[in-house]
């Protein structure tokens, strides 16, 4: 079944790639219309997938991942008019070389081809990553989670009507309806079929796609999000920039999970960051120095400094330097999102520069990791690898590069 969902996108991509920008651009206008004029539609899917997910258990931050509403639709409408106003990248002349013997060499940006993308309870990324690959000239087959699979479908078939009546193929947009777990790994088998394969996601998903798929894959990995309060901090700031970090979305990967404190500032420092994050009931878990300061939080294991809850659940470890700072982050962190609070600009500098995950920040909330805050429009994840692509991965990420040769009868 999914072979001839591959086959169809193979077909489809044609039109794709000898699109003009603007006929992509309306097919992304008829997609963000067709959004807000289907929201009740969609939500009314996206509720039943609700129901499901409370009678299994899920968890708030789960929920919270998958609820949708009008102002979230909007949200998404509106990305997808936020990447119709970005460059096209693709055509673009990044080398022009004219060899000795005449021939001159371009190096051009062109799509990937066929894009498949494996995820959870999320049904944003149905849209997201299908406006995406549109601008950058691919097709993409969708695979989400059972827990969406409603909202998923109704969202899909919104948008395969909308670029229909954009003069597409319907089959630039495709769903997996299958959700099991053998459809997924049909997926990572489809070698010759998809050209690039990117999983979003749990630990566990992406660890399975990474070890399993003979399709090449972009990492896109969990997030345990780590602030560090340096010595010479702000205490109001750092409060308030840890508890948006902590609770303005629970369930999403650049949300903070690990909080790391100097012990010259730990004793005024905590309790009033403890302050604001007790207002939403969250549980903090620390080491022995940090329930020396504040005796009610409960004690933190080894697990506890590498995990990333998606909950309202945050680890607290003290530390005597920046260098230990930095090597504990360096040890525990996922490469997603880290940051410091310091006056200190020379720390600062140090602590952006030893770092190594893929967005680091001074005196900001870590939620900023997001292809649509950093201007991107809509991003199809956030790549923890090094190859390739690194952060928020919007449209030149999609897109690789050949070389068009001009002669007039050269021979070798």
């Amino acid at each position: 079944m999914l072979e001839q969902l591959g086959i169809n996108a193979k077909k489809a991509c044609s039109s794709l790639t000898s699109a003009s920008t603007q006929k992509k651009n309306n097919a992304l206008e008829e997609i963000s219309k067709a959004l807000v004029e289907n929201a009740d539609y969609i939500i009314e899917n996206n509720k039943t997938d609700l129901e499901n997910g409370k009678n299994q258990g899920m968890s708030q931050g789960l929920l919270d991942r998958l609820m949708l509403n009008k102002e979230r639709i909007d949200g998404i409408a509106d990305g997808c008019m936020q990447v119709a106003d970005l460059d096209d990248p693709c055509g673009k002349i990044l080398e022009t070389v004219v060899r000795p013997n005449g021939l001159k060499i371009e190096k051009v940006t062109c799509p990937m081809g066929v894009i498949g993308i494996i995820y959870e309870a999320r049904p944003n990324v149905t849209a997201d990553a299908a406006v995406l690959c549109l601008k950058s000239g691919n097709a993409v087959i969708l695979r989400g989670g059972k827990e969406a699979i409603n909202s998923n479908k109704a969202i899909a078939e919104t948008m395969r009507n909308a670029v229909e009546k954009a003069g597409f193929p319907r089959d630039i947009i495709q769903l997996v309806e299958d959700t099991s777990r053998e459809s997924s790994t049909e997926l990572m088998k489809m070698k010759g079929v998809l050209d690039c394969l990117i999983p979003r996601g749990g630990k566990a998903l992406i660890q399975a796609v990474v070890e399993n798929s003979t399709v090449p894959v972009i990492e896109t990995g969990s997030g345990n999000c780590h602030i560090y309060v340096d010595e010479t901090a702000d205490i109001d700031m750092a409060a308030k920039i840890i508890f948006n970090a902590k609770t303005q979305r629970i369930g999403v990967c650049n949300a903070c999970e690990s909080l790391v404190i100097h012990s010259g500032i730990i004793d005024k420092a905590l309790p009033e960051i403890k302050k604001l994050l007790d207002t939403k009931n969250v549980e903090i878990r620390g080491d022995e120095r940090a329930r020396a300061v504040c005796p009610d939080i409960n004690p933190a294991t080894e697990e506890d400094f590498a995990t990333e809850y998606l909950d309202y659940i945050i680890s607290v470890k003290t530390v005597d330097s920046l260098d230990e700072a930095i090597e504990h982050i360096n040890k525990n962190s996922t490469g997603h999102s880290e940051a410091i609070i310091t006056e200190n600009t020379e720390n600062a500098k140090i602590f952006m520069s030893m770092i190594d995950s893929s967005s680091v920040y001074h005196n900001a909330s870590t939620r900023f990791t997001d292809g649509g805050e950093f201007g991107l429009g809509a991003e199809i994840g956030i790549s923890t690898q090094k190859l390739h692509a690194r952060g928020p991965m919007g449209l030149p990420q999609l897109t690789t590069t050949k070389y068009l040769i001009f002669g007039n009868g050269q021979v070798r």
